[in-house]
């Protein structure tokens, strides 16, 4: 675009520049402000509107939902509206255009809506993150420019037209052609505890992944710090951005590892524009269920795998009981059994139906008591005949509909066939030792005795793939709340033919005759089921805030991060929510710390897109220093020998150091070193196995962290302290996969503090 926003200034001196450009932000800001206006006065207005017809009141909670949501935009956008501007080499007309690059699109009013400002995610942009000295796609320079409260900090130029750098001195100056400075000291910036987008430095390849138009699976393997998290963040700003008809409607569903990481990312789609997509962990997926306990290992690696298919439906075929003893009841006077084989026959009819279990229920009943009328029948017959069944059809019609009236035959069938939920079969199976050892008979005891477990009404994370699976199996009977909402409809719809009669009663009698036909009533206008329509006030609620209610809800695109901890059963549950198959997958096999996650991409991937996947790579570090990462390559060669160890963008000038200490001074040691860190800016966190965490929680405050391996997966920290890294690799089968990631959390020190023996592993530290 023309250089719309910079006024004729002096072009000279570092000063001039600042001033050009703390004009130009100027100037963006004061359209923002006038943005957020007119956004505020418009939702005074809608919210002061009251009373209309249900109608307008659903049009009024439109338009807030659609000026808050615009509001919560610019305000996101505040801290660093514009970051960069690209100038490019003249065109045909001699002009040489300037793009500025920012957060969001703003446009001239007063300018025949002229583009002032670039959403980073419009193609225009794109150039910005792409152009290179090798190939620089018209770009003579790029600017970065970084602002703090309204205010411009500095402006870094890489010059990627070797002419222009020289004839304005830039080779001898402190930017340069194709420089990283920008890049640099993003990285060096001292942490939060809130992972900060990265829209100002995206690389190329970053770029290319988060722009690829690729619409099934798509895995982006990367090592520790290669920004994977940040790439699939910024690939659903940029999705919802470029799909946003399609994808406000079917919303974005994005699964983390934890709601630590949850919470860490949280800021990031709100500061790049987005508030609407749903954030979630796999244990928090399945609506009204929240992962509050841990199982063991092996009884996660259990609930995990696939076998555990065939145990639920065992475990639902369980409560299809017949009984150990004839049920004998009394109908009309008349005693009537229910026996082992009425029963046996109605639950083969039930089963051979193919319907899930709550949806089989009727069909089970219906032949419950059609051997139940038969029998009466028959009983009929003899009381009257002595012999021959003389009933016709239509009294054994009617017998039929008085049994399903009938409690006590209603409770029989009841505890033969019940409705159930999944919660209720998923807690008794963990609650009841016998009933388990019948539906887990392909696992031993040991295996078990590590399911077992008392129901309290709590589930943990690898219970939710088991409870949406149990959901499939026996299906929503609804036919009762859909003729509980027939009777309210129709409730409705004689109301509304009331009113209308009432307001056609009203014309006057003496001009009924004399009535001109071209004056229209309100029964000319509007029927009794549009009236009765109209009287139904829906609840505006978000994309994402109708989905977290809905288990049946598919979305239009789903992000899976840390996705190689996810089990076979985990898979099974987002496929369910994505029919299109339109998925982004983040993760790293090589840091896969459950036991029933993926070894391979293609093992999870293959029952779902067969070879219909694509696979890109992440390969620079960006985030662990040179100096720890050459501890870590270690270990990632014990993994995987033939594993490529991403390479780092930078050196911290802080070798890792390894401290040999008793057991007894661990925490005092830990202690020391967290009071070195108290003067340094950022966060740090203190990695300890399971056995000993608690030593050192009193340690914890606003900037230091006490966490297991398992709650840092896809964080980081300025300065790691790990304990005990042989305990680590002990406490679990995949040790190895926890230690690499324990190593590669910090982002300038690590620390190492262990009392028994340091793995060989790690003889790099020595």
């Amino acid at each position: 675009m023309p250089d719309r926003l910079t006024e004729d200034l002096p072009a000279t001196g570092h000063a001039a520049e600042l001033a050009r450009e703390q004009t130009n932000l100027t100037t963006l800001y004061e359209r923002l402000d006038a943005m957020r206006e007119y956004a505020q006065r418009r939702l005074r207005t809608v919210l002061l509107e009251t009373g209309g017809t249900p109608q307008a009141r659903s049009e009024r909670e439109s338009f807030t939902q659609l000026y808050s949501e615009d509001l919560a935009k610019y305000d996101a956008a505040e801290h660093g509206l514009c970051f960069g501007r690209i100038d490019l080499s003249a065109g045909s007309d001699g002009v040489a255009e300037q793009r500025y690059i920012g957060r969001l699109g703003i446009l001239d009013e007063d300018d025949d809506y002229a583009t002032l400002l670039l959403d980073w995610r419009a193609p225009l942009a794109r150039p910005f993150y792409l152009a290179t000295t090798a190939t620089p796609d018209g770009v003579t320079r790029r600017r970065h420019i970084r602002s703090r409260n309204r205010r411009i900090t500095t402006v870094t130029d890489e010059y990627l037209d070797l002419d222009l750098a020289q004839a304005e001195g830039a080779i001898e100056s402190d930017t340069g052609v194709g420089s990283e400075s920008a890049l640099l000291s993003a990285l060096n910036a001292a942490r939060t505890g809130q992972m900060t987008d990265i829209v100002e430095t995206i690389q190329s390849q970053q770029d290319a992944i988060i722009r690829s138009e690729h619409k099934s699976v798509l895995v982006v393997q990367g090592g520790p710090g290669t920004g994977k998290t940040a790439v699939a963040l910024h690939r659903a700003a940029y999705l919802l951005y470029t799909y946003r008809k399609q994808l406000d409607k079917a919303g974005v569903l994005i699964i983390g590892p934890n709601s630590t990481f949850l919470d860490y990312i949280g800021q990031v789609l709100p500061s790049l524009g987005e508030t609407g997509v749903l954030l979630s962990t796999i244990g928090n997926l399945y609506p009204g269920v929240r992962a509050t306990l841990e199982d063991s290992l092996r009884a996660g690696e259990l609930k995990g795998s696939l076998d555990m298919i065939d145990v639920l439906k065992k475990g639902v075929r369980d409560w299809q009981q017949t009984p150990p003893e004839p049920i004998r009841m009394t109908f009309d006077g008349y005693e009537i059994t229910l026996d082992r084989k009425i029963v046996s026959k109605a639950r083969g009819r039930a089963r051979s139906s193919r319907r899930p279990h709550n949806l089989a229920r009727p069909v089970f009943a219906a032949s419950v008591v059609d051997a139940l009328t038969d029998q009466l029948a028959q009983t009929i017959g003899k009381d009257l005949t002595g012999g021959q069944n003389l009933l016709s059809q239509a009294d054994l019609t009617e017998i039929r509909d008085e049994m399903r009236a009938d409690t006590e035959i209603q409770r029989a069938i009841a505890g033969l066939w019940p409705i159930l939920t999944p919660q209720e079969v998923l807690a008794g199976l963990w609650a009841d030792p016998a009933r388990l050892a019948r539906a887990a008979d392909r696992f031993s005891p040991e295996d078990r005795k590590e399911l077992f477990r008392p129901d309290d009404g709590n589930f943990s994370a690898a219970d939710a793939p088991l409870l949406d699976e149990l959901a499939e199996l026996l299906g929503v009977d609804d036919a009762e709340e859909r003729e509980r909402s027939r009777r309210r409809w129709r409730a409705q719809l004689a109301e509304a033919q009331d009113a209308l009669d009432i307001l056609t009663g009203s014309a006057p009698q003496d001009l009924e005759d004399d009535l001109d036909p071209e004056i229209l009533m309100a029964y000319d206008l509007i029927d009794a089921s549009q009236l009765a329509e109209r009287q139904n006030v829906r609840t505006h609620q978000t994309t994402a805030e109708r989905a977290a209610g809905d288990r049946t809800w598919t979305y239009g695109h789903v992000i899976v991060d840390e996705a190689q901890e996810l089990s076979e059963m985990a898979w099974r549950m987002v496929m369910r929510r994505i029919p299109n198959r339109w998925v982004t997958i983040v993760g790293d096999v090589a840091q896969t710390g459950d036991p029933a996650g993926a070894s391979s991409w293609q093992q999870m991937l293959e029952p779902y897109v067969a070879q219909r996947w694509r696979l890109t790579e992440l390969t620079v570090n960006y985030r662990t220093p040179a100096e720890i990462m050459a501890v870590a390559a270690d270990v990632l060669a014990a993994i995987d020998p033939g594993a490529t160890v991403p390479r780092s963008v930078r050196e911290s000038g802080c070798p890792p150091e390894a401290l040999h200490v008793s057991h007894s001074e661990s925490v005092a040691t830990v202690a020391d070193l967290v009071a070195a860190e108290a003067d340094r800016p950022g966060i740090t966190a203190i990695l300890a196995p399971h056995a000993v965490l608690g030593d050192y929680t009193d340690l914890a405050s606003e900037t230091v962290r006490v966490l297991t391996v398992a709650e840092v997966k896809g964080l980081e920290f300025d300065a790691v302290i790990l304990v005990d890294p042989q305990d680590i690799l002990d406490e679990s089968p995949r040790g190895l996969n926890d230690l690499y990631v324990a190593l590669t959390r910090a982002t300038q020190r690590l620390s190492v503090v262990y009392s028994g023996e340091l793995p060989e592993v790690l003889t790099a530290l020595n």
